[in-house]
């Protein structure tokens, strides 16, 4: 393939700022956010207990005391909205492999849903961490809060390219078969 040609067909002109933000995203969130979600799931009060979950896990088990069976279906319940945002973000990675798609802004609603649940995990996990004491935890979830947002921004300012319209003059026919 000549230089030219391979120019021609990777132009970054092709990708649009909110697209190629959402994929360097879905390249941090889908294999943590998955990593995460089976631990929980093949061993849920070990799981609970990592460094991304602890603030979740002490907050419901000192401040609303739940009990121990019932801990574990938080975290299956946490564990599951995780591969939620993961599983949105595969489907937005497989959207952006069709340029038309890509181009138009059709892969944007897959990208919003998974900023808006994982905004909404990120977000209740730091104001938990907040409350519990866990500045590890806390600046965890606000970097990853501040990235979702972040994107989600640049996301609602940018749109997508529009189709330019060929204005005819009023001499010209507008019918398909020019009848």
């Amino acid at each position: 393939m000549s230089a030219d040609r391979w120019t021609a067909k990777f132009n970054a002109t092709n990708w649009r700022i909110s697209t190629f933000n959402g994929a360097l995203l879905a390249a941090y969130f889908v294999p943590t956010w998955t990593i995460i979600a089976f631990r929980i799931a093949t061993s849920p009060v070990h799981g609970f207990y990592e460094r991304a979950n602890i603030s979740v896990a002490l907050y419901l088990n000192d401040h609303l005391q739940v009990a121990a069976p019932h801990l574990t279906r938080f975290a299956w319940l946490l564990a599951l909205g995780r591969l939620t945002v993961a599983a949105f973000f595969i489907v937005f990675l497989v959207q952006i492999t069709r340029p038309a798609l890509r181009k138009a802004g059709e892969c944007d609603e897959a990208l919003g849903i998974a900023l808006g649940i994982g905004s909404l995990i990120s977000f209740a996990s730091m104001l938990m961490a907040s409350q519990v004491g866990e500045t590890a935890a806390l600046r965890l979830h606000a970097t990853e809060l501040l990235l979702l947002l972040g994107t989600g921004i640049v996301l609602l300012v940018e749109r997508p390219v529009q189709a330019e319209k060929a204005d005819l003059p009023l001499q010209q026919p507008q019918l398909l078969n020019n009848r």
